[in-house]
Protein backbone atom coordinates (compact mmCIF):
# COMPACT_ATOMS: atom_id res chain seq x y z
CA UNK A 1 0.00 0.00 0.00
CA UNK A 2 1.40 3.38 -1.04
CA UNK A 3 -1.04 5.96 0.29
CA UNK A 4 -4.30 6.26 2.22
CA UNK A 5 -6.81 9.09 1.84
CA UNK A 6 -9.30 8.43 4.66
CA UNK A 7 -11.58 11.36 3.82
CA UNK A 8 -12.68 9.66 0.60
CA UNK A 9 -12.00 6.01 1.60
CA UNK A 10 -9.26 5.67 -1.00
CA UNK A 11 -5.93 3.88 -1.10
CA UNK A 12 -3.20 3.63 -3.69
CA UNK A 13 -1.15 0.48 -4.03
CA UNK A 14 1.21 -1.32 -6.37
CA UNK A 15 -0.20 -4.56 -7.84
CA UNK A 16 0.26 -6.63 -10.97
CA UNK A 17 -2.09 -5.62 -13.79
CA UNK A 18 -3.27 -9.22 -13.93
CA UNK A 19 -4.62 -8.86 -10.38
CA UNK A 20 -6.75 -5.78 -11.13
CA UNK A 21 -9.89 -7.75 -11.99
CA UNK A 22 -9.66 -9.68 -8.73
CA UNK A 23 -9.35 -6.46 -6.72
CA UNK A 24 -12.35 -4.98 -8.51
CA UNK A 25 -14.38 -8.08 -7.64
CA UNK A 26 -13.85 -7.66 -3.90
CA UNK A 27 -17.19 -6.84 -2.21
CA UNK A 28 -15.78 -3.81 -0.35
CA UNK A 29 -14.19 -2.18 -3.45
CA UNK A 30 -16.29 0.45 -5.22
CA UNK A 31 -13.75 1.08 -7.97
CA UNK A 32 -10.19 0.10 -8.84
CA UNK A 33 -8.19 1.57 -11.70
CA UNK A 34 -4.66 2.56 -12.72
CA UNK A 35 -3.48 5.98 -11.60
CA UNK A 36 -4.24 8.42 -14.44
CA UNK A 37 -1.74 10.98 -15.68
CA UNK A 38 -2.67 14.66 -15.50
CA UNK A 39 -1.28 17.54 -17.59
CA UNK A 40 -1.53 21.24 -17.20
CA UNK A 41 1.96 22.94 -18.52
CA UNK A 42 16.77 38.30 -6.54
CA UNK A 43 13.23 39.23 -5.32
CA UNK A 44 11.64 42.67 -5.88
CA UNK A 45 8.37 42.87 -3.96
CA UNK A 46 5.27 44.28 -5.64
CA UNK A 47 4.73 47.51 -3.63
CA UNK A 48 0.91 47.32 -3.47
CA UNK A 49 -1.54 44.89 -1.90
CA UNK A 50 -3.74 44.36 -4.97
CA UNK A 51 -4.33 45.31 -8.61
CA UNK A 52 -7.89 46.57 -8.26
CA UNK A 53 -7.03 49.78 -10.17
CA UNK A 54 -4.81 48.06 -12.74
CA UNK A 55 -5.17 48.25 -16.49
CA UNK A 56 -7.88 46.22 -18.18
CA UNK A 57 -7.14 43.58 -20.84
CA UNK A 58 -9.33 42.31 -23.68
CA UNK A 59 -10.31 39.14 -21.83
CA UNK A 60 -11.62 41.00 -18.77
CA UNK A 61 -13.53 43.33 -21.09
CA UNK A 62 -15.01 40.31 -22.87
CA UNK A 63 -16.04 38.88 -19.51
CA UNK A 64 -17.74 42.20 -18.64
CA UNK A 65 -15.55 42.70 -15.58
CA UNK A 66 -14.31 45.92 -17.18
CA UNK A 67 -15.82 48.31 -19.71
CA UNK A 68 -12.75 48.88 -21.87
CA UNK A 69 -9.06 49.72 -21.92
CA UNK A 70 -7.22 51.67 -19.23
CA UNK A 71 -7.27 51.81 -15.42
CA UNK A 72 -10.36 52.36 -13.25
CA UNK A 73 -12.62 50.67 -15.80
CA UNK A 74 -14.05 47.90 -13.60
CA UNK A 75 -17.83 47.75 -13.98
CA UNK A 76 -18.66 45.15 -11.30
CA UNK A 77 -18.89 46.17 -7.62
CA UNK A 78 -17.18 43.05 -6.28
CA UNK A 79 -13.48 42.20 -6.03
CA UNK A 80 -13.29 38.71 -4.50
CA UNK A 81 -12.32 40.13 -1.09
CA UNK A 82 -12.57 37.50 1.63
CA UNK A 83 -12.70 34.61 -0.87
CA UNK A 84 -9.96 31.96 -1.09
CA UNK A 85 -9.17 30.33 -4.43
CA UNK A 86 -7.19 27.10 -4.34
CA UNK A 87 -5.17 26.96 -7.56
CA UNK A 88 -4.45 23.25 -7.94
CA UNK A 89 -1.72 23.37 -10.54
CA UNK A 90 2.06 23.53 -10.89
CA UNK A 91 2.67 25.98 -8.04
CA UNK A 92 4.33 29.37 -8.46
CA UNK A 93 7.63 30.48 -9.93
CA UNK A 94 10.53 31.44 -7.65
CA UNK A 95 9.98 35.02 -8.76
CA UNK A 96 6.27 35.12 -7.92
CA UNK A 97 6.75 38.14 -5.64
CA UNK A 98 7.76 40.16 -8.68
CA UNK A 99 4.39 39.42 -10.27
CA UNK A 100 1.98 39.29 -7.33
CA UNK A 101 1.48 41.18 -4.05
CA UNK A 102 2.44 38.99 -1.10
CA UNK A 103 -0.90 39.87 0.47
CA UNK A 104 -2.75 37.98 -2.25
CA UNK A 105 -0.92 34.66 -1.73
CA UNK A 106 -1.84 32.56 1.34
CA UNK A 107 1.67 31.31 2.04
CA UNK A 108 0.54 29.74 5.33
CA UNK A 109 -1.70 27.34 3.40
CA UNK A 110 0.42 26.83 0.26
CA UNK A 111 1.62 23.26 -0.25
CA UNK A 112 3.05 20.81 -2.77
CA UNK A 113 2.16 17.16 -3.32
CA UNK A 114 4.31 14.78 -5.34
CA UNK A 115 4.68 11.11 -6.19
CA UNK A 116 1.78 9.04 -7.51
CA UNK A 117 1.66 6.96 -10.63
CA UNK A 118 2.28 3.63 -8.90
CA UNK A 119 5.91 3.28 -9.88
CA UNK A 120 6.89 6.48 -8.08
CA UNK A 121 5.36 5.34 -4.82
CA UNK A 122 3.25 7.09 -2.23
CA UNK A 123 1.92 10.62 -2.58
CA UNK A 124 4.04 12.87 -0.37
CA UNK A 125 3.76 16.43 0.89
CA UNK A 126 6.54 18.87 0.00
CA UNK A 127 5.73 22.09 1.90
CA UNK A 128 8.25 24.45 0.25
CA UNK A 129 8.30 23.19 -3.34
CA UNK A 130 5.12 25.08 -4.24
CA UNK A 131 7.11 28.30 -4.81
CA UNK A 132 9.91 26.74 -6.83
CA UNK A 133 8.03 25.87 -10.00
CA UNK A 134 9.92 25.84 -13.30
CA UNK A 135 6.86 25.41 -15.52
CA UNK A 136 5.04 28.81 -15.30
CA UNK A 137 1.60 27.25 -15.84
CA UNK A 138 0.30 27.84 -12.31
CA UNK A 139 1.70 31.37 -12.26
CA UNK A 140 -0.05 32.30 -15.52
CA UNK A 141 -3.33 30.81 -14.26
CA UNK A 142 -3.04 32.75 -10.99
CA UNK A 143 -2.43 36.00 -12.88
CA UNK A 144 -5.85 35.80 -14.54
CA UNK A 145 -7.58 35.60 -11.17
CA UNK A 146 -5.80 38.36 -9.21
CA UNK A 147 -3.93 40.32 -11.87
CA UNK A 148 -0.17 40.83 -12.16
CA UNK A 149 2.70 43.27 -12.40
CA UNK A 150 3.63 43.79 -16.05
CA UNK A 151 7.09 45.32 -15.88
CA UNK A 152 5.92 47.97 -13.43
CA UNK A 153 2.41 48.39 -14.83
CA UNK A 154 -0.41 46.83 -12.78
CA UNK A 155 -2.82 44.62 -14.75
CA UNK A 156 -6.11 43.94 -12.98
CA UNK A 157 -7.57 40.46 -12.53
CA UNK A 158 -11.06 39.01 -12.49
CA UNK A 159 -11.05 38.95 -8.66
CA UNK A 160 -8.08 41.15 -7.66
CA UNK A 161 -8.73 41.00 -3.91
CA UNK A 162 -9.22 37.22 -3.71
CA UNK A 163 -6.59 35.24 -1.82
CA UNK A 164 -4.80 32.46 -3.69
CA UNK A 165 -3.86 29.13 -2.10
CA UNK A 166 -1.17 27.60 -4.34
CA UNK A 167 -1.42 23.79 -4.33
CA UNK A 168 1.27 22.20 -6.46
CA UNK A 169 0.24 18.81 -7.89
CA UNK A 170 2.00 18.99 -11.27
CA UNK A 171 5.74 18.47 -11.63
CA UNK A 172 8.28 20.74 -13.30
CA UNK A 173 7.15 19.46 -16.69
CA UNK A 174 3.51 20.30 -15.97
CA UNK A 175 2.49 16.67 -15.54
CA UNK A 176 1.09 14.71 -12.63
CA UNK A 177 -1.25 11.94 -11.52
CA UNK A 178 -4.91 11.80 -10.54
CA UNK A 179 -4.00 10.42 -7.10
CA UNK A 180 -1.89 13.52 -6.44
CA UNK A 181 -4.62 15.84 -7.75
CA UNK A 182 -7.10 14.10 -5.43
CA UNK A 183 -4.78 14.82 -2.51
CA UNK A 184 -4.74 18.49 -3.46
CA UNK A 185 -8.53 18.65 -3.69
CA UNK A 186 -8.97 16.97 -0.31
CA UNK A 187 -6.38 19.31 1.21
CA UNK A 188 -8.33 22.41 0.14
CA UNK A 189 -11.60 20.80 1.28
CA UNK A 190 -10.13 20.17 4.72
CA UNK A 191 -9.06 23.82 4.92
CA UNK A 192 -12.66 24.77 4.18
CA UNK A 193 -13.85 22.40 6.90
CA UNK A 194 -11.26 23.79 9.34
CA UNK A 195 -9.49 27.17 9.45
CA UNK A 196 -11.43 28.59 6.48
CA UNK A 197 -14.86 27.45 7.68
CA UNK A 198 -16.15 31.03 7.69
CA UNK A 199 -14.74 31.96 4.28
CA UNK A 200 -15.94 31.08 0.77
CA UNK A 201 -13.52 28.69 -0.97
CA UNK A 202 -13.23 28.03 -4.71
CA UNK A 203 -10.96 25.53 -6.47
CA UNK A 204 -9.53 26.08 -9.94
CA UNK A 205 -8.08 23.13 -11.85
CA UNK A 206 -6.55 24.01 -15.20
CA UNK A 207 -5.61 20.40 -15.83
CA UNK A 208 -7.20 17.19 -17.01
CA UNK A 209 -6.99 13.71 -18.42
CA UNK A 210 -8.95 10.47 -18.48
CA UNK A 211 -11.72 9.77 -15.99
CA UNK A 212 -10.65 8.99 -12.43
CA UNK A 213 -12.71 7.52 -9.59
CA UNK A 214 -10.38 8.88 -6.90
CA UNK A 215 -10.66 12.38 -8.38
CA UNK A 216 -14.45 12.14 -8.57
CA UNK A 217 -14.55 11.10 -4.92
CA UNK A 218 -12.31 14.02 -3.98
CA UNK A 219 -14.51 16.47 -5.90
CA UNK A 220 -17.63 15.11 -4.18
CA UNK A 221 -15.90 15.44 -0.82
CA UNK A 222 -14.88 19.03 -1.52
CA UNK A 223 -18.37 20.03 -2.62
CA UNK A 224 -19.83 18.37 0.48
CA UNK A 225 -17.64 20.70 2.56
CA UNK A 226 -18.91 23.78 0.69
CA UNK A 227 -16.14 24.22 -1.89
CA UNK A 228 -17.04 25.29 -5.44
CA UNK A 229 -14.95 23.46 -8.04
CA UNK A 230 -14.08 24.89 -11.48
CA UNK A 231 -11.99 23.08 -14.11
CA UNK A 232 -10.88 23.28 -17.72
CA UNK A 233 -12.85 21.48 -20.43
CA UNK A 234 -9.60 20.18 -21.93
CA UNK A 235 -7.70 20.84 -25.15
CA UNK A 236 -8.62 17.69 -27.08
CA UNK A 237 -11.08 19.37 -29.46
CA UNK A 238 -13.37 16.88 -31.16
CA UNK A 239 -11.96 14.00 -29.11
CA UNK A 240 -14.03 15.23 -26.16
CA UNK A 241 -13.59 16.82 -22.77
CA UNK A 242 -11.10 15.81 -20.11
CA UNK A 243 -11.78 15.05 -16.45
CA UNK A 244 -12.38 16.44 -13.88
CA UNK A 245 -13.92 19.19 -16.04
CA UNK A 246 -16.31 16.72 -17.71
CA UNK A 247 -17.66 15.56 -14.34
CA UNK A 248 -21.16 17.06 -13.86
CA UNK A 249 -20.69 18.58 -10.36
CA UNK A 250 -17.65 20.52 -11.64
CA UNK A 251 -18.17 23.90 -13.34
CA UNK A 252 -16.35 23.43 -16.65
CA UNK A 253 -14.94 26.08 -18.97
CA UNK A 254 -14.55 25.94 -22.74
CA UNK A 255 -12.15 28.36 -24.45
CA UNK A 256 -13.56 31.29 -26.41
CA UNK A 257 -11.76 33.95 -28.42
CA UNK A 258 -12.51 37.47 -29.66
CA UNK A 259 -12.75 38.26 -33.36
CA UNK A 260 -10.91 41.53 -32.66
CA UNK A 261 -7.68 39.77 -31.67
CA UNK A 262 -4.59 41.09 -33.51
CA UNK A 263 -6.56 43.74 -35.42
CA UNK A 264 -4.75 46.66 -33.80
CA UNK A 265 -1.12 47.27 -32.91
CA UNK A 266 0.34 43.78 -32.32
CA UNK A 267 2.25 45.14 -29.35
CA UNK A 268 -0.69 46.67 -27.51
CA UNK A 269 -4.03 45.40 -28.88
CA UNK A 270 -4.52 43.10 -25.87
CA UNK A 271 -4.69 46.11 -23.51
CA UNK A 272 -5.73 49.03 -25.72
CA UNK A 273 -8.39 47.63 -28.06
CA UNK A 274 -11.97 47.93 -26.85
CA UNK A 275 -14.26 44.89 -26.89
CA UNK A 276 -17.74 46.09 -27.97
CA UNK A 277 -20.51 46.36 -25.38
CA UNK A 278 -23.08 45.01 -24.87
CA UNK A 279 -21.86 41.47 -25.41
CA UNK A 280 -22.66 40.25 -28.90
CA UNK A 281 -22.13 36.56 -29.67
CA UNK A 282 -21.06 37.50 -33.20
CA UNK A 283 -17.86 39.00 -31.73
CA UNK A 284 -16.70 35.65 -30.34
CA UNK A 285 -15.74 32.14 -31.40
CA UNK A 286 -14.85 28.80 -29.84
CA UNK A 287 -11.24 27.73 -30.35
CA UNK A 288 -10.56 24.61 -32.37
CA UNK A 289 -8.70 22.97 -29.47
CA UNK A 290 -11.45 23.45 -26.87
CA UNK A 291 -12.90 20.09 -25.76
CA UNK A 292 -16.29 19.21 -27.17
CA UNK A 293 -18.83 17.55 -24.85
CA UNK A 294 -19.40 13.88 -25.68
CA UNK A 295 -21.95 11.48 -24.18
CA UNK A 296 -21.64 11.45 -20.41
CA UNK A 297 -19.67 14.71 -20.34
CA UNK A 298 -20.98 18.00 -18.96
CA UNK A 299 -19.85 21.33 -20.46
CA UNK A 300 -21.11 24.42 -18.67
CA UNK A 301 -19.87 27.75 -20.08
CA UNK A 302 -17.20 29.31 -22.28
CA UNK A 303 -14.71 32.00 -21.26
CA UNK A 304 -11.66 33.73 -22.79
CA UNK A 305 -8.98 31.16 -23.54
CA UNK A 306 -7.28 32.48 -26.67
CA UNK A 307 -4.27 34.83 -26.59
CA UNK A 308 -4.35 35.54 -22.86
CA UNK A 309 -1.24 37.37 -21.66
CA UNK A 310 0.41 36.58 -18.33
CA UNK A 311 3.70 35.76 -16.61
CA UNK A 312 5.61 32.99 -18.36
CA UNK A 313 9.34 32.48 -17.83
CA UNK A 314 11.80 30.69 -20.06
CA UNK A 315 14.71 31.44 -17.72
CA UNK A 316 14.57 30.92 -13.96
CA UNK A 317 14.43 34.20 -12.06
CA UNK A 318 14.10 36.37 -15.18
CA UNK A 319 10.65 37.91 -15.47
CA UNK A 320 8.92 37.53 -18.82
CA UNK A 321 5.44 37.22 -20.26
CA UNK A 322 3.65 35.24 -22.96
CA UNK A 323 0.31 34.84 -24.67
CA UNK A 324 -1.12 31.42 -23.87
CA UNK A 325 -4.16 29.73 -25.32
CA UNK A 326 -6.05 26.82 -23.79
CA UNK A 327 -8.97 25.90 -21.63
CA UNK A 328 -6.38 26.24 -18.85
CA UNK A 329 -6.72 29.97 -19.46
CA UNK A 330 -10.53 29.88 -19.65
CA UNK A 331 -10.97 28.10 -16.32
CA UNK A 332 -9.45 30.82 -14.05
CA UNK A 333 -11.69 33.42 -15.71
CA UNK A 334 -14.69 31.39 -14.57
CA UNK A 335 -13.17 30.67 -11.15
CA UNK A 336 -12.62 34.41 -10.75
CA UNK A 337 -16.25 35.15 -11.56
CA UNK A 338 -17.33 32.51 -9.04
CA UNK A 339 -15.13 34.23 -6.44
CA UNK A 340 -16.98 37.50 -7.12
CA UNK A 341 -20.31 35.68 -6.76
CA UNK A 342 -19.17 34.03 -3.51
CA UNK A 343 -18.13 37.41 -2.12
CA UNK A 344 -21.67 38.66 -2.74
CA UNK A 345 -23.25 35.49 -1.31
CA UNK A 346 -20.82 33.62 0.98
CA UNK A 347 -23.32 30.77 1.34
CA UNK A 348 -23.32 30.13 -2.44
CA UNK A 349 -23.20 26.41 -3.26
CA UNK A 350 -21.57 24.70 -6.22
CA UNK A 351 -24.94 23.81 -7.73
CA UNK A 352 -26.24 27.36 -7.33
CA UNK A 353 -23.10 28.87 -8.88
CA UNK A 354 -23.32 26.55 -11.89
CA UNK A 355 -27.01 27.25 -12.41
CA UNK A 356 -26.48 31.03 -12.25
CA UNK A 357 -23.52 30.96 -14.66
CA UNK A 358 -25.49 28.89 -17.16
CA UNK A 359 -28.70 30.92 -16.90
CA UNK A 360 -26.87 34.23 -17.43
CA UNK A 361 -24.48 33.12 -20.18
CA UNK A 362 -24.81 34.66 -23.64
CA UNK A 363 -25.82 31.84 -26.02
CA UNK A 364 -23.26 31.16 -28.73
CA UNK A 365 -24.88 29.23 -31.57
CA UNK A 366 -22.92 26.78 -33.75
CA UNK A 367 -21.12 28.61 -36.50
CA UNK A 368 -17.88 29.85 -38.02
CA UNK A 369 -15.78 32.99 -37.72
CA UNK A 370 -12.89 34.41 -39.71
CA UNK A 371 -10.14 35.42 -37.31
CA UNK A 372 -6.84 37.25 -37.64
CA UNK A 373 -3.59 35.48 -36.80
CA UNK A 374 -0.53 37.14 -35.22
CA UNK A 375 1.22 37.27 -38.61
CA UNK A 376 -1.68 39.14 -40.20
CA UNK A 377 -3.12 36.18 -42.10
CA UNK A 378 -6.65 34.97 -41.49
CA UNK A 379 -8.18 31.60 -40.77
CA UNK A 380 -11.65 30.19 -40.27
CA UNK A 381 -12.71 28.46 -37.05
CA UNK A 382 -15.92 26.45 -36.73
CA UNK A 383 -17.76 24.72 -33.91
CA UNK A 384 -20.95 22.83 -33.21
CA UNK A 385 -23.52 22.79 -30.42
CA UNK A 386 -21.33 20.48 -28.32
CA UNK A 387 -18.60 23.13 -27.93
CA UNK A 388 -20.20 25.99 -26.00
CA UNK A 389 -22.21 24.71 -23.08
CA UNK A 390 -24.72 27.41 -22.09
CA UNK A 391 -22.65 30.07 -23.85
CA UNK A 392 -20.31 32.92 -22.92
CA UNK A 393 -19.90 33.53 -19.19
CA UNK A 394 -20.64 37.14 -18.19
CA UNK A 395 -19.58 38.47 -14.80
CA UNK A 396 -22.05 41.35 -14.60
CA UNK A 397 -25.09 39.20 -15.37
CA UNK A 398 -23.95 36.39 -13.08
CA UNK A 399 -23.52 38.84 -10.21
CA UNK A 400 -26.90 40.43 -10.88
CA UNK A 401 -28.52 36.99 -10.61
CA UNK A 402 -26.64 36.04 -7.42
CA UNK A 403 -28.89 36.58 -4.37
Amino acid sequence: MLDVVPEIHAVTMRIMSSDLAAVRALPFVASAEPDVERMGSPIDLVPVSNFFVGLSTWDLDALNVTSGPGPFTRTVPYTGAGVYVGVIDSGLLDSWRQYFPEERIAEQYAISFGGGGGVQGAVSSQPNKWEHDQNSHGTHVTSTIIGYNFGGTPITGVAPLATIIPVKVLNQSGRGWSSVVARGIVYVADLKAGPLANSPVVINMSLGGAGSAIERAAVDYAISKGVIVVAAAGNEGGAGMTFPGAYAPVISAAASGWTGEWHGDPRTWWALDDVPDPTNAADYYITDFSGRAKTGQDLDVAAPGSWVLGPFQLQSGKTSYAFLGGTSMASPHVAGVVALMAQKDPSLTAAQAEAILESTAVPLAPGSRTITNPDGTTSVVSWGADATGAGLATANAALAATP
